[in-house]
């Protein structure tokens, strides 16, 4: 039996033109997506970018669209782990005569609240993490999606995806014990 996409009549709508569709499909994934970007990238301006690269992409690929062939949402998550992916390749292939800055490890003394530096201090640890470990995590904890619809994002088999899982949370917690300890 094969499971109706949700986004299936907006993709319809949307390939008809109705800006309404449009509006409402946006407003349904752009905070998810966001979310996903910025997480992978670390820059809350090119996670923008990427968004609004996804969202040009659904509108072109809206009037090809075939239900059945894979879930919109599956889709759109792959599109948008593609673009940034796109970035961080061209982040390392940009070369730079100036050292870079050293990033100060410690608390920022302005931010006295302890859970904005515990976020940073995760986002760190989670940039660290190798591109497909932190693809996992993000998907899986920060996108709240399940191991089978991750594993299809992926293109991995579920039990890869679980080995990737497995590996990240362990460096994570490797990397935030002082955290834990508090």
């Amino acid at each position: 039996m094969v499971a109706v996409d949700p986004d299936e009549e907006l993709l319809i709508r949307i390939a008809d033109g109705d800006p309404a569709a449009s509006r409402a499909l946006v407003a349904r994934k752009l905070p998810r997506i966001l979310g996903l970007a910025q997480r992978m990238l670390g820059d809350k301006a090119e996670a923008e970018d990427v968004a609004q690269e996804a969202f040009l992409r659904v509108w072109r690929q809206a009037p090809k669209w075939r239900p059945g062939q894979a879930r919109f949402d599956t889709w759109l998550h792959r599109v948008s782990l593609n673009l940034c992916y796109d970035r961080l390749r061209r982040r390392r292939e940009i070369s730079t005569d100036d050292p870079p800055e050293m990033v100060d490890e410690g608390p920022a003394p302005d931010r006295g609240l302890e859970a904005e530096d515990t976020g940073r201090r995760v986002g760190q640890a989670l940039a660290k993490l190798p591109d497909r470990q932190r693809e996992a995590v993000v998907l899986c904890h920060y996108q709240e999606l399940g191991n089978i619809e991750a594993a299809a994002v992926m293109g991995v088999t579920v039990e890869a995806l679980e080995s990737l899982l497995s590996r990240g949370r362990r460096s994570l917690r490797t990397a935030l014990a002082d955290l834990v300890e508090r």
